[in-house]
């Protein structure tokens, strides 16, 4: 059953989402070559907790980490550990908040020095297929007007759109109905009502969209071993317009800052 938001509720994921920004902030001002994936967990665990909340993955179904730190093949749900970030690597940052009750989720894909302009046009693909996914999530559309949208920007990139991995409802759970693919039809789905909190979160490949589990049974890669790139963004609906209660401000702050990992991607 789907739970429409109070305006109360809504302020209440608000601030939770706005902390994982700020997470993601800190987190990206720490990203360099020879840094640890475990270290970025730490800092972020560590940021969280000194500001009243909790990690909202961390013991979530087993998960054992703040943050899903996922690099270049790795699509989503990568465990963090002592594996050094090295120039040329990408890598997806997933994090979720815990606060008052009401729980806030957040990605972005940054890069680690200097790569390639296939795999920087993947990122500003990704990126803009998420911006393109919140332009449909208006009052009376449909979640398929959401994913047509995003599936036919990342398509039309000359990318694959992710089929086993979706978006999703946000509210007292991290996962909530409904799911919010990235592939789909225009007007097909639940129609969209005021009140309704979902994270759009697009999961484009460079290769084909095939993916497949680690035998740690969370790690996600794609089949081909290609670079897949993830931004998440948690939104309400509101009118003719979408509420957009994460934002990737702090991020770009912070990597105006660290001008080894800048790219633009607007």
């Amino acid at each position: 059953m789907i739970h429409y938001k109070s305006k109360e509720e809504i302020e209440l994921i608000r601030n939770s989402s706005l902390l994982v920004s700020k997470t993601l902030a800190e987190v990206a001002r720490h990203i360099r070559p020879g840094i640890k994936t475990i270290e970025l967990d730490n800092i972020a665990e560590t940021f969280i907790r000194d500001h009243g909340a909790t990690p909202g993955f961390k013991g979530y179904q087993g998960f054992p980490a703040t943050l899903c730190v996922s690099l270049n093949e790795v699509v989503v749900h990568g465990i963090p550990n002592n594996r050094e970030l090295i120039d040329g690597d990408i890598v997806s940052i997933d994090c979720g908040v815990l606060k008052d009750r009401y729980y806030g989720d957040s990605a972005y894909t940054f890069v680690v020095g200097n790569i390639g302009q296939r795999v920087k046009k993947l990122l500003k693909v990704t990126y803009r297929a998420l911006f393109e996914g919140i332009s449909q999530a208006v009052e009376g559309n449909t979640i398929g007007d959401i994913s047509a949208s995003i599936q036919t920007l990342a398509e039309n990139g000359g990318y694959s759109v992710i089929r086993d991995l979706v978006g999703h409802g946000v509210g007292k759970n991290l996962h909530e109905p409904p799911e919010v693919p990235n592939f789909g039809t225009k007007g097909k789905g639940i129609k969209l009502l005021n009140g309704l909190v979902i994270a759009i979160e697009p999961m484009i490949n460079m290769g084909r969209r095939n993916v497949l589990q680690e035998k740690d049974k969370w790690t996600i890669r794609t089949a081909d071993r290609k670079p897949s790139a993830h931004y998440e963004h948690t939104i309400a609906i509101n009118g003719k317009k979408a509420d957009v209660l994460s934002t990737f401000d702090y991020i770009e702050k912070a990597l105006k800052e660290n001008t080894n990992n800048l790219i633009i991607l607007k």
